[in-house]
């Protein structure tokens, strides 16, 4: 583990850029880019627009590790160059970012009311491909739907499982059971998330870490308890599908916990702006998320 990394997320002020969407999720990342489906021809032009989007964002002067800790890299990015590095090296050697990767591979159908997380078999390879280019940590994403407790506790249980296999190879896992925030039970949910997240925490080994990213909560300072938890590292937010200003504000309510924002992130961000445009907003979108992540 690289301990300027973990000191810069363990004492820093700023937030955590999540630049992670997936193949499910690309396609509408570009068309709120303004590229549309019928603008490239398969996958493998997709992956090539949405690295694009991801390298001009990261290349821009407005995202600096003076308010950014940290960003999410999808897989593929790993093998993709930024300004003539590999993009996890460009993050942390150029602008001080510190590095993950998302490691999960998509979600389950839905049973007990959650989306439990597809098996992960290419897991040690990809992990050693991240530990080359000097990724600090790894994301896993799984989703809460109903406040069923047995459900809960089984999506709570396998990330804590792939968490703990995450760990013995000598990076910090951020563990995302995501509170669909659509759910009738919301607030239910949240609350018996809380009760499997405390306890599976005071199950991790003494002297290990974990970082939780979680959905804004109904209650306000809801996320306390966890933030102040010896094994957490650090607790960021999900914005969930969130305005950008409805995510800043709920954020700004829960002392201690910081943006991990993507959808939030690159509200406004469009492929034919000027690159005076585009970095000023973006300014503006770094600017409101890293105030909000300073309560």
């Amino acid at each position: 583990m690289n301990e300027a990394q973990l000191e810069k997320m363990r004492s820093a002020h700023g937030f955590i850029a999540a630049l992670d969407q997936s193949g499910g999720s690309t396609p509408s990342a570009l068309r709120r880019y303004g590229i549309e489906d019928s603008d490239y021809d398969g996958e493998p032009e997709m992956f090539d627009l949405v690295h694009a989007m991801r390298a001009r964002i990261m290349t821009s002067p407005s995202f600096s590790g003076d308010r950014i800790l940290g960003a999410i890299l999808f897989e593929m990015t790993l093998d993709r160059d930024v300004a003539g590095r590999s993009a996890a090296e460009y993050l942390w050697q150029v602008k001080g970012i510190v590095p993950f990767v998302k490691v999960d591979q998509g979600l389950e159908d839905e049973s007990q009311g959650v989306k439990l997380m597809r098996p992960m078999s290419g897991l040690a390879a990809l992990l050693d491909r991240a530990r080359d280019h000097g990724v600090f940590g790894t994301k896993m994403r799984s989703v809460v739907l109903h406040a069923d407790r047995a459900g809960i506790r089984a999506a709570v249980d396998q990330q804590f499982e792939v968490a703990a296999a995450i760990r013995a190879e000598g990076f910090v896992p951020i563990i995302e059971p995501e509170v669909d925030i659509r759910s009738p039970q919301k607030e239910a949910v949240e609350d018996l998330l809380k009760e499997e997240l405390i306890t599976h925490l005071d199950a991790v080994p003494e002297g290990e870490l974990v970082m939780l990213k979680l959905t804004l909560p109904e209650v306000d300072g809801f996320h306390t308890e966890l933030v102040e938890h010896p094994r957490v590292l650090r607790v960021v937010a999900l914005s969930g599908g969130y305005s950008r200003r409805e995510a800043d504000e709920r954020l700004a309510r829960q002392p201690g916990v910081v943006a991990s924002f993507s959808r939030a992130l690159t509200e406004g961000l469009r492929v034919d702006q000027s690159p005076e445009v585009f970095d000023r907003v973006l300014d503006d979108s770094i600017a409101s998320i890293y105030r909000a992540s300073m309560t």
